[in-house]
């Protein structure tokens, strides 16, 4: 269970990231990326990020260019909470294919 500053510093770090992402999806035409949900470890060191990618096909592609750009993103992740956070959570990204799921889903029931 997560307690209430680990889900306080998850929105946090959330909302910050879909800034990000949203300044750098402007680079990529055709392409959706929103953060969906985050979770951060007890100790606020770890922070899992779920990323929902539109179109799905690309969906590999972005998050393994993410995963290798991580220190870039947690250095502006750092410049933008450095007055609520003293250390910034090293950061991993996660497709969330719930939506691919419920589609699927949806089509197995009609």
């Amino acid at each position: 269970m997560e307690s209430t500053r680990q889900s306080k510093i998850a929105r946090l770090i959330q909302k910050e990231l879909s800034e990000i992402f949203l300044l750098q999806a402007k680079s990529m035409a055709g392409v959706l990326v929103s953060v969906t949900s985050v979770r951060v470890s007890p100790d606020l060191s770890i922070a899992r990020a779920y990323i929902s990618i539109f179109p799905s096909e690309r969906g590999d592609e972005i998050v393994s260019n993410l995963n290798g750009n991580v220190r870039s993103i947690r250095y502006e992740l750092g410049g933008r909470l450095r007055h609520q956070l003293r250390i910034i959570p090293e950061l991993k990204f996660f497709i969330d294919d719930s939506l691919d799921y419920l589609e699927r889903i949806d089509e197995l029931l009609k």
